[in-house]
């Protein structure tokens, strides 16, 4: 009996703390990577354990916005005894003050690695610091799921959408 009361008090405790870790993890701002190329800027954030489904990504002023909104698989034969990742992940990225981009065509990749790959196109013209579209939804496809066959692989060996 009072193993079975020291188990259940153990079990809320590693559940409290569980949840507490998890919302930390929550308001902790997405990490990205902003690259810029010749006609692209491309955006690179962690996304592990999220699917295409899971994401949405909004390009709005000159930031591009992104929220994953995950969830745990369950396990036959398992309980959940410490809850430690966060579901509901943000973050926001700005680009260069006086970027001239053309967020409509912008472009999202879920890799089979776990990382969300935004490309967002320049234009031609340099414009001030708005853009060509203020407001834009971009979708976000998994590695694999592009509608076209022209894909190559890029230098770690993955393949990505060539577009």
């Amino acid at each position: 009996m009072i193993r079975e009361v020291g188990a259940s008090i153990g079990r809320t405790v590693l559940d409290g703390i569980g949840r507490a870790a998890s919302r930390i993890h929550e308001r902790r701002a997405l990490s990205a990577d902003l690259l810029e190329g010749e006609e692209a800027y491309l955006i690179v954030l962690d996304a592990p354990g999220a699917t295409a489904d899971d994401v949405a990504v909004r390009f709005e002023g000159n930031a591009l916005s992104v929220r994953i909104d995950r969830f745990r698989e369950f396990y036959d034969g398992y309980e959940m005894v410490f809850p430690g990742r966060g579901l509901a992940l943000s973050g926001d990225v700005e680009l260069p003050e006086g970027a001239a981009v053309d967020a409509d065509r912008a472009e999202a990749t879920l890799t089979r690695t776990g990382t969300l790959e935004v490309s967002i196109p320049k234009t031609a013209e340099a414009a001030g610091p708005g853009t060509d579209a203020e407001e834009a939804d971009v979708e976000t496809v998994a590695e694999g799921d592009a509608a076209d066959d022209e894909a190559a692989p890029d230098a770690g060996g993955n393949t990505t959408d060539t577009e």
